[in-house]
């Protein structure tokens, strides 16, 4: 048994995995995270210091939920978070699809089978191929 104490409130409790935090704090997130995402259903151009205001929600939250996919926003919403990578604003995820892409190709080019090289002729003896003794 994994016991471990609340990164959020303190409280011990029994540790399964994922974010260090207790039920009764992982439920109240969940609950922070369906205000939010309805919120910006209804205010779809809204930016994120008033989201974090009208739902008192820390802004970090809200772009570890755009991170993680868990939010995934319109291309007219001012909300965003920046590409790992390059810096560009993004609205879902950590990289943008350029980004993205060169991941990708990078990671098969690495991955992509050798080619065998021909195999090299066999170098036939010279002369008689029988044994000799020096005296």
């Amino acid at each position: 048994m994994n016991v471990k104490n609340c990164r959020r409130c303190g409280r011990i409790f029994n540790y399964i995995g994922g974010q260090p935090i207790c039920p009764s704090c992982r439920e109240e997130i969940e609950k922070k995270f369906d205000t939010v995402k309805n919120y910006i259903r209804e205010n779809p151009k809204v930016g994120i210091p008033a989201v974090c205001e009208a739902c008192e929600v820390d802004s970090n939250q809200i772009q570890q939920w755009i991170r993680e996919e868990r939010l995934q926003l319109t291309a007219e919403s001012p909300i965003g978070v920046p590409c790992e990578n390059c810096g560009t604003l993004i609205h879902s995820g950590k990289y943008c699809e350029k980004c993205k892409n060169e991941l990708a190709n990078n990671l098969n080019s690495a991955i992509a089978k050798p080619q065998t090289a021909a195999p090299e002729p066999q170098k036939k003896p010279q002369g008689n191929p029988a044994m000799r003794f020096l005296k």
